[in-house]
């Protein structure tokens, strides 16, 4: 007589889940800027990424908004709609304000994450890159902002600790997010293709989580508005130098503070 050894059955891998709805929560990343379109108007990663899951895409960010707009202005839309999966692009904004409180800006997000879990929702959160190494600025004005960006990026890690189960996208880590074609001509927002990178790790991301992502985003560009070295001389004069004005005189406290710090070292 043979004897048939049993062995449990594998389970099945599960199926990719849907996503219906996908929203993105931020300030003018989240709204496409840098990825103009033809015609006016702009792109960008969240509807990239739309297209690339098939849902239906509820976006409330808005150009300017700090962590605290994120949870008080946007997320009770979001939270209205029930989406399977959000998108997180706030933070950089707040770096830049002389008022920067990364402790506040851990609570905003922490209650953010938290609430979008409490829907079923998946959120994912971007952790940010130097863009000092993107955006040149003065020593101690680039100084000022990489330790900025540092504690901004230490406060959204707190807050991933404090929500178990949200994703992360490092921005840092994205395949040729240095390189000067993923900038806009501000090189303050991603380019088309800036955009695209981000919308495929993006969907990389979600896949990873579970969800079906059924047309990965292309990075080939196509479709956008051609920039050219008139537009870029042109942004330099006219919002360019008033920008880095604007920025120092937010920045300047963290340059005197650091500097009595190395006096008294």
């Amino acid at each position: 007589m043979t004897v048939q050894t049993l062995r449990p059955a594998r389970s099945p891998r599960a199926a990719a889940r849907p996503i219906r709805i996908l929203a993105t929560l931020g300030d003018s990343t989240a709204v496409g800027l840098g990825d103009p379109v033809p015609g006016g108007g702009w792109r960008g990663f969240p509807v990239l990424l739309r297209d690339a899951t098939g849902a239906e895409l509820v976006n409330p960010a808005r150009a300017g908004a700090r962590m605290a707009d994120v949870r008080h202005a946007q997320l009770p839309l979001v939270l209205a709609a029930r989406p399977d999966a959000a998108l997180i692009c706030a933070g950089m904004n707040d770096t830049l304000r002389s008022d920067f409180d990364p402790v506040a800006v851990r609570a905003d997000l922490t209650a953010t994450v938290t609430e979008l879990h409490a829907v079923g929702c998946h959120p994912v959160v971007l952790r940010y890159h130097d863009h000092t190494r993107v955006f040149r600025l003065p020593g101690r004005l680039g100084e000022a902002l990489r330790h900025r960006v540092t504690a901004l990026n230490a406060a959204i890690d707190a807050a991933v600790r404090d929500a178990a189960g949200t994703g992360v996208l490092d921005l840092h880590l994205l395949p040729g997010g240095y390189e000067r074609t993923a900038w806009s001509v501000d090189r303050l927002h991603p380019s088309e293709l800036g955009h695209r990178l981000l919308a495929r790790a993006a969907g990389e991301s979600l896949a990873e989580a579970g969800f079906a992502v059924p047309a990965p985003v292309d990075v080939r560009c196509a479709g956008g508005r051609e920039i050219t070295t008139l537009h870029r001389a042109a942004w330099i004069v006219v919002k360019g130098t008033p920008w880095l004005v604007r920025r120092g005189r937010d920045l300047g406290p963290v340059i005197l503070h650091g500097l009595r710090t190395r006096s008294a070292a």
